[in-house]
């Protein structure tokens, strides 16, 4: 194969690893055995700051357990979906931060795992304004209630968050996980895959050279 073909390959590959800095995902699971067969409840949220926030939005996506989830059109809390929220569990979500309360709450009982992957993405992400003055966070909780009531297998006996994630003014995101049953795996962050790009354009600057001397 030519060389410059090569160089064309490679440089395209470069240019569609760089284009993936237009989602962030994070990989959840969570190891439920110990309260297997629990009746319990599942939220999910998206939520601007106080102040001025810059549009983003998430996804929540393949989402599996051997658990078994409520009917939101059943449940009697009615919380599944509020605000700026579509879609229904197990097939994808979509949450934008454009209302004060972005929730899906859903009733469910225990298996004894359930993952899925949160993917962010919009202008807060790709294109940061350095005008708004507040973030907007993710957070996912679960509850041996069908109420919401009663936060598990997490250290915050408050909120029942398991896992959360704040989208931050320059377009990072800032993961957190306080629970031990809880594992979260990522895909780069923009900075990442841009030095990545940078990377490969070097390469083939060097091999050009190469190809001319």
């Amino acid at each position: 194969m030519p060389t410059r073909t090569l160089l064309l390959i490679l440089l395209t590959f470069c240019v569609a690893d760089s284009a993936k800095a237009d989602q962030i995902t994070y990989n959840v699971t969570v190891d439920t055995s110990s309260v297997f067969g629990t009746a319990g409840s599942l939220d999910f949220n998206f939520n601007p700051g106080l102040l001025v926030t810059q549009p983003a939005s998430l996804q929540i996506l393949n989402f599996t357990s051997d658990g078994t989830l409520g009917d939101c059109a059943l449940n009697v809390q009615g919380y599944c979906p509020t605000g700026d929220v579509s879609g229904t569990l197990p097939s994808a979500l979509t949450f934008d931060n454009g209302s004060p309360l972005n929730d899906y709450f859903d009733s469910f009982t225990y298996g004894n795992t359930l993952s899925f992957a949160v993917s962010f993405f919009g202008p807060a992400l790709t294109a940061p304004d350095g005008v708004s003055t507040s973030g907007s966070t993710f957070a996912f909780s679960m509850f041996s209630d069908a109420a919401g009531t009663v936060p598990t297998l997490t250290t915050d006996t408050v909120n029942g968050f398991a896992f959360t994630t704040n989208v931050n003014l320059d377009g990072t995101t800032t993961p957190a996980t306080p629970s031990a049953e809880t594992t979260v795996t990522s895909t780069p962050e923009p900075g990442t895959v841009g030095l990545m790009a940078i990377g490969c354009s070097l390469l083939c600057a060097a091999a050009v050279r190469r190809r001319a001397a």
